[in-house]
């Protein structure tokens, strides 16, 4: 019997193309499930687990962005969310970004794309860290738990936020670039120029907006890094 690649569930109300998704995932040896809306999609992840939802923005009943905070803030779930749209403004990526989804595609778009992304974000979250603690001034991260308080405050990042968070601080003090942070957050598969722009935007809101002195901080034509000026 062939082994399955992973476990995806194709949140998408228009049939067609959630039947054609469906069938090409299938024939590449995934395990598949599809909702034609969020209620439906919220029932089957708190029935399943999956390896990686693909969420499409607009739905019939609620909106992609509000069950995707939803997945994140209400039913603490982890799994990545590759969010589909036909809007391609940076508002709508930074509102898809901020709810939680981990990346962005806009339609119309290839299923081989589609694939590589899903494997990328599957990749992501196969590697396995050891438990241990990283501190940059008040900011802590337990790698084990994936707990992140600053100031003795706990945060709520993102997933792709908390990757980025702990590539700067193992790295601190020094600068990394945004092409360092790309090619460890993406790989291969580089998103389009607004979306670490986006990301970063987020995880500034988390760390900085509610504490008097900031510690992420962009360095002009070099990249960012964390801690003390």
């Amino acid at each position: 019997m062939t082994k399955s690649k992973g476990t995806i569930l194709i949140v998408e109300d228009n049939k067609d193309i959630a039947e054609m998704m469906y069938a090409f995932f299938e024939s590449r040896e995934y395990v598949m499930d599809y909702a034609l809306d969020g209620q439906t999609a919220i029932n089957l992840v708190e029935q399943n687990q999956y390896d990686v939802i693909v969420l499409d923005l607009m739905l019939p009943d609620i909106d992609g962005v509000n069950i995707c905070k939803k997945f994140r803030e209400e039913m603490n779930v982890a799994t990545p969310i590759l969010m589909l749209t036909a809007r391609d403004t940076l508002q709508d990526k930074v509102a898809g970004l901020d709810a939680g989804a981990d990346d962005y595609l806009v339609k119309p778009f290839e299923l081989l794309e589609v694939e590589a992304r899903i494997n990328a974000l599957m990749r992501r979250k196969s590697i396995v860290i050891q438990d241990e603690i990283i501190e940059v001034e008040s900011l802590k991260v337990n790698l084990g738990t994936l707990q992140v308080t600053r100031e003795e405050k706990e945060l709520v990042l993102s997933p792709i936020g908390y990757k980025i968070l702990v590539l700067l601080m193992r790295a601190a003090p020094k600068v990394v670039s945004r092409r360092e942070i790309e090619s460890e957050v993406w790989g291969d598969i580089l998103p389009d120029s607004d979306t670490l722009r986006s990301h970063l935007y987020n995880l500034r809101k988390v760390l900085d907006k509610p504490f008097e002195k900031k510690i992420l901080h962009t360095i002009q034509s070099r990249g960012y890094r964390i801690g003390d000026l």
